[in-house]
């Protein structure tokens, strides 16, 4: 979001589409790259897998990324994050753990169900520091913060946001042939999953890019993209790719943590989880150097802290 506000002369449809070139198509692609075995292509690994139904659950997961930036436009980063992040934690890590046959109410299920559960409660408690933000804000401080800030507009885009970016995750896990196709070949197995991400990116793509272009003709900022001076143009797409990289590295970072983990279910399972609560550790922190938290009061600064501890205990739960 940040990086958004170094975009010059462009709508946000514009940006929305140039950066995800660089998210969901090239950086993915260099890093599936990375996947492939001597004497084999990636068309070669992929071109015998089932990659429709990555590509499938990437689009559904297009929704979710498109109404998650939605969400930061009307919430801000902290308050916009962190309840499309919640709910896509939990969907995101408990469906792919009940469709594989875990039983989540004894063992080790009961281990990851309550290391969400802890999860949610976190997200919980830092979306009441997000409620009493606006209570203790004026109008006029909102908006200072937040152009386009609208409560209820943005809690429905979040909470829709969440449930269609778990199939993020789901697409991950349909593309286990894939992923042991790439062990199998000699593949280095901290970069075995790239080739998954690469799909469910693309499936993703697809969504976003028909969206912006449908944006662009309703809009008539077609033109933008090319309509800039050189020195601005540079400037875009370079900001583009850095936030296209910074994006894609949650992913490439999530496939390598996933190799540590194959050993055990329950960490592998949780892995999902780890990441959402992460990205809204730091997008919270994020919110706050960009001062989207000022003027909202002493104690709503203590309950979105209280909100971020328990986030760093749920992290701990799984070990155990």
């Amino acid at each position: 979001m940040y990086l958004s506000k170094k975009i010059k002369n462009w709508s946000w449809e514009c940006f929305w589409l140039v950066q995800g070139v660089f998210a969901w198509l090239i950086f993915p692609f260099l890093g599936a790259q990375l996947t492939v075995p001597e004497r084999e292509t990636l068309f070669g690994l992929l071109g015998t897998s089932n990659i429709a139904t990555p590509i499938f659950h990437g689009v559904l997961w297009g929704v979710g990324g498109l109404t998650f930036g939605l969400s930061m436009r009307y919430l801000g980063v902290a308050l916009g994050q962190s309840i499309s992040l919640g709910t896509c934690s939990a969907f995101g890590t408990l469906l792919p753990a009940i469709f594989s046959g875990m039983d989540l109410f004894s063992g080790s299920g009961l281990l990851l169900l309550a290391g969400v559960c802890v999860t949610l409660a976190g997200i919980a408690v830092i979306g009441y520091a997000g409620s009493l933000r606006a209570k203790n804000m004026s109008e006029e401080e909102k908006r200072a913060a937040i152009k386009d800030f609208a409560l209820t507009k943005g809690l429905l885009v979040a909470l829709l946001a969440g449930v269609m970016s778990a199939c993020f995750n789901l697409g991950l896990e349909s593309g286990s042939d894939i992923l042991e196709k790439a062990k199998a070949g000699g593949a280095n197995e901290l970069f075995a999953l790239n080739p998954v991400i690469l799909l469910v990116t693309t499936g993703g793509f697809i969504t976003n890019a028909a969206y912006c272009l449908f944006q662009n003709i309703k809009n008539s900022t077609l033109k933008q993209y090319l309509a800039v001076p050189a020195q601005v143009l540079t400037n875009n797409i370079l900001f583009c790719g850095l936030a296209g990289l910074l994006w894609y590295s949650q992913f490439f970072g999530l496939g390598i943590g996933k190799s540590f983990f194959s050993a055990s279910p329950v960490m592998l399972a949780f892995s999902w989880s780890i990441l959402m609560s992460l990205n809204v550790i730091f997008s919270n922190i994020w919110g706050i150097l960009l001062k989207e938290w000022k003027g909202a009061g002493s104690k709503t600064i203590a309950v979105l802290v209280t909100g971020m501890a328990i986030l760093i205990i749920s992290l701990i739960i799984p070990n155990l």
